[in-house]
């Protein structure tokens, strides 16, 4: 049985605050439909002061999930570690963790996007310090006891659910990323399938002593949309996969490596490309991917189309797969 995953960044170009409330609203209900029927996890991510209304709010967004689900796990890939304070993260993970019994996933990148520092006023080229400290930050305060934080002793409480402590991840593309998961003994979430990286990760565990995993993308994970006739579904719907792709491009420089990478400009190359898939039921059963990845709102699809994918998704393909 394949890993199924829905997607949600709740981007809509120009909504106002009816349309967008809505919209949250929806993917909430979707994450509970995606519950009821087997999916595995809710993904989720951050981005702050993009134009097209990113989320930039992923662990409020997860507690409105959980409070409306019973098994589904959330992954936040990836919350940015240096624009947050680490006391402050280290709370609010613990008390989503006590509150979802341990089914929230946290993969901590230093994203790729400087705008987003200095929106928060801090230094981009510190990035990397900071990412180190608010990791280390993280694994002291979870256990409860006292440390040394910024020159003064601290106690963060409560304590997570999880023991030794919430599941988290260390994400990105670059070795430095890969150092930081191995000194720490943490997994490694590379953005993309990058074998040579995790193999460059594992050395490290052994130079350091540590142990630890990777949980890598698979070569091929397609962000799906499931219809019943792709052609009409590319024809009216395939803007808003342009969109996102066209955003994430915006973004993305040469040194970055991501899974949802696409060099479109049209919908029709979007389409030739594979990054995004619009697949009937048949198709997606037959298709032998080892994560299904949904992407029902994706750059700002009508809330009803969303609808039609998701429950093509749970009635259709998840049972025809053993789900």
């Amino acid at each position: 049985m394949p890993v199924s995953v829905v997607r949600f960044n709740l981007v809509e170009p120009g909504a106002d605050s009816a349309s967008l409330g809505a919209r949250y609203r929806a993917a909430v209900e979707m994450a509970a439909y995606a519950d009821e029927h087997g999916v595995t996890t809710v993904q989720t991510e951050e981005h702050h002061g993009v134009d097209n209304n990113w989320l930039p709010s992923p662990f409020a967004f997860a507690g409105a999930v959980f409070g409306a689900t019973r098994n589904i796990a959330v992954t936040v890939s990836a919350v940015i570690g240096p624009l947050h304070d680490p006391l402050r993260l280290a709370e609010d993970i613990a008390v989503l963790d006590l509150l979802s019994g341990g089914r929230l996933v946290t993969v901590a990148g230093i994203g790729y996007r400087p705008e987003e520092y200095a929106l928060f006023d801090v230094e981009w080229k510190r990035r990397g310090r900071l990412q180190d400290e608010v990791l280390e930050t993280l694994l002291k305060a979870w256990t409860g006891e006292e440390f040394e934080y910024r020159g003064r002793t601290v106690r963060v409480t409560p304590r997570p659910f999880t023991e030794p402590h919430p599941l988290l991840l260390v994400g990105g593309s670059s070795h430095a990323a890969a150092r930081r998961a191995a000194r720490l003994g943490l997994p490694f979430f590379p953005s993309a399938h990058l074998p040579e990286l995790e193999a460059y990760y594992k050395e490290k565990l052994t130079e350091y002593g540590t142990e630890g995993w990777t949980m890598m993308p698979t070569q091929e994970t397609p962000l799906l949309h499931i219809a019943e006739d792709p052609d009409r579904a590319w024809a009216r719907y395939g803007q808003h996969f342009l969109h996102e792709a066209r955003t994430y491009a915006s973004w993305q420089s040469g040194d970055i490596r991501s899974a949802v990478r696409s060099a479109a400009t049209t919908v029709e190359e979007l389409r030739a490309e594979g990054v995004y898939r619009i697949l009937t039921p048949q198709e997606c059963v037959a298709a032998g991917l080892d994560n299904l990845v949904l992407h029902p709102l994706a750059g700002g699809m009508p809330v009803e189309e969303g609808w039609r994918s998701l429950r093509l998704f749970g009635e259709s393909v998840l049972p025809a797969l053993g789900a």
